[in-house]
């Protein structure tokens, strides 16, 4: 799944700090096995998040969780609009062995 998040002006901070705390809870969602969050090179509002599930019933345990709800509770108000949602079902990866022996500093 691909979700665009467009944060009102000047509340992207405040957005990703938000993002942040729920990813440090996503071990209470052992199905969600990608939850990467990107900032958008070209728009300073606009936040893109990256998920991948095991399966649909991965999915919609991460849409029950505690987190998830509480997300979607305090969210809005730092939203230009609502989230745009595309759905996908992966079906090729291609990986560098270096990915994932590596040390990565950001």
């Amino acid at each position: 799944m691909l979700v665009r998040l467009t944060s009102e002006d000047g509340k992207r901070a405040a957005l990703l700090d938000m993002l942040n705390t729920y990813t440090d809870g996503l071990a209470e969602e052992p199905g969600t096995e990608m939850f990467m969050v990107s900032l958008d090179p070209e728009d300073p509002n606009i936040v893109w998040l990256f998920e991948i599930f095991t399966d649909e019933d991965a999915e919609n345990a991460h849409r029950a969780s505690g987190g998830f709800a509480l997300l979607m509770e305090q969210m809005p108000p730092l939203l230009d609009g609502p989230p745009a949602v595309l759905r996908m079902e992966p079906l090729r990866l291609s990986m560098q062995d270096a990915v994932l022996t590596e040390d990565w500093a950001f």
